[in-house]
């Protein structure tokens, strides 16, 4: 579960293939917009002109017509450039002719801006790391498309005040809302209950949905998030990239830990998990944690700390009724 070096390494790979088809397709693009309109290569190849001529500027001119130099190079290239632009419109090309060619028009398919990581190149990261591919296969059933009401008894529980049916149509409106408002309000959530109350289902279609939007999404069981603490304190091979992914666990846009209360609870886990959790809280990045604790288990199990971060920084979301998983066998 850690980012081996092979893995960062055909990421990066991936990002060089990105680039050169992209670089393929703006030739085949510029031929045409050539073809059309000579002019426009003219102005190109005086403008690919302007670095070398400010360098020169800097080179051999003295202060004051180095000065003088660059500005005439300057309002030379905005003269070109809006003259390109006209021409471009007047000539049937859009606006984006050029940049509609990259799978990401942040960084323009080079995985880094300013060199730092595109959030593309992290999610790239955390797919390869978790072999995501397994988890896009799982969510292409698992979704809101696909998630039904219709094992939920509508027989109310006088425990709960509610049947399981109307609970689960609250809970739905609820993960609406999170999904709705994901980007203006800060939320997390704790879905508990016991097994088989379509948990985990919900957590995979809240996955789907803000993946689709373009979010960062890490996807990871608690037994899976505690091996990564333990690669990266004790498989000294391989620090760097044990210690990235756990940056990608406090930076991913969602953090979504299924199954807390699977792993094995130990002082280090716990000291780990209040980590990630009170980071994420401090920076105000939203997490979704699924358990079949209820809350005075949740108190037994882990420290106070973690606790009370849970109760009061997340929404506590209980499922009950019948387990589904047993009632699709009958």
């Amino acid at each position: 579960m850690t980012i081996s070096k092979n893995i960062y390494k055909s990421v990066l790979e991936a990002y060089e293939y990105l680039s050169d088809e992209a670089r393929k397709k703006i030739d085949m693009k510029k031929e045409l917009c050539y073809k059309k309109c000579p002019r426009i290569k003219e102005i190109d190849e005086e403008l690919n002109m302007t670095g070398i001529k400010i360098s020169k500027a800097i080179i051999y001119a003295n202060k004051d017509e180095k000065l003088k130099y660059i500005d005439e190079i300057k309002n030379i290239t905005e003269k070109l450039k809006k003259e390109k632009k006209l021409l471009m419109e007047q000539n049937g090309f859009a606006k984006n002719y050029f940049d509609d060619v990259y799978s990401c028009k942040k960084c323009k398919d080079t995985g880094f801006i300013n060199n730092k990581k595109c959030e593309c190149f992290k999610q790239k990261l955390i797919n390869k790391a978790y072999d995501m591919s397994n988890i896009a296969e799982i969510i292409k059933t698992e979704n809101f498309e696909n998630f039904s009401l219709d094992y939920y008894s509508k027989e109310i529980d006088e425990k709960n005040g509610d049947s399981p049916y109307g609970n689960m149509r609250l809970i739905m409106r609820r993960c609406s809302l999170f999904i709705e408002e994901f980007d203006e309000k800060f939320k997390n959530l704790v879905f508990y209950g016991n097994p088989g109350l379509g948990k985990t289902f919900l957590c995979r279609s809240i996955a789907k949905e803000l993946l689709d939007k373009g979010k960062i999404v890490l996807y990871v069981t608690a037994f899976g998030l505690l091996e990564m603490f333990e690669k990266e304190k004790f498989n000294k091979d391989n620090q760097d990239v044990n210690k990235e992914i756990l940056d990608l666990a406090k930076e991913a846009d969602l953090l979504i830990i299924d199954d807390l209360g699977t792993e094995f609870i130990s002082s280090f886990s716990i000291t780990e998990l209040f980590d990630i959790i009170n980071s994420r809280i401090l920076n105000k990045k939203s997490t979704i944690i699924s358990t079949n604790l209820y809350p005075e288990e949740l108190t037994k199990n882990y420290s106070s700390r973690i606790v009370s971060r849970l109760y009061g920084n997340y929404e506590m979301i209980k499922f009950f009724g019948s387990d589904i998983r047993i009632m699709k066998k009958l």
